[in-house]
C-alpha cells in the first residue's frame, strides 16, 4: 500500500501549478495584446478595450514575467517531487 504524500509536498505542487497557470495566462496576455489598429477614421477595434492594468512593473513585459513564473512553477514542482520522495 502506497502512503499518501505529504501535505507540504501537496502545497507545494498546488503552488507551483498556480504559478505556472498564471504565467501562462500573462504570457499568453503578452503575445497577444496589440495596440488596436486604425482603418481611416475607424477603431478596428472599439468594442475592445485594452486594459491599462498592469501586472507587473513597466520595466519587465508581461510575457517576460510570465515565463518566469513557468519557470518557478516547474521548479518549484521538481522541489516538491524531491521533497516527497525524500519524506516517502
Amino acid at each position: 500500500m502506497t502512503r499518501p504524500a505529504p501535505r507540504c509536498s501537496t502545497v507545494l505542487y498546488a503552488i507551483s501549478a498556480t504559478c505556472a497557470a498564471i504565467g501562462a495566462l500573462l504570457w499568453v496576455r503578452g503575445q497577444t495584446s496589440a495596440p488596436p489598429r486604425y482603418y481611416g477614421a475607424f477603431l478596428a477595434a472599439d468594442s475592445y478595450t485594452p486594459s491599462a492594468w498592469r501586472v507587473w512593473s513597466p520595466a519587465v513585459p508581461e510575457e517576460r514575467l510570465g515565463l518566469y513564473l513557468i519557470a518557478a512553477g516547474l521548479v518549484l514542482a521538481a522541489a516538491a517531487r524531491l521533497f516527497s520522495v525524500r519524506r516517502g
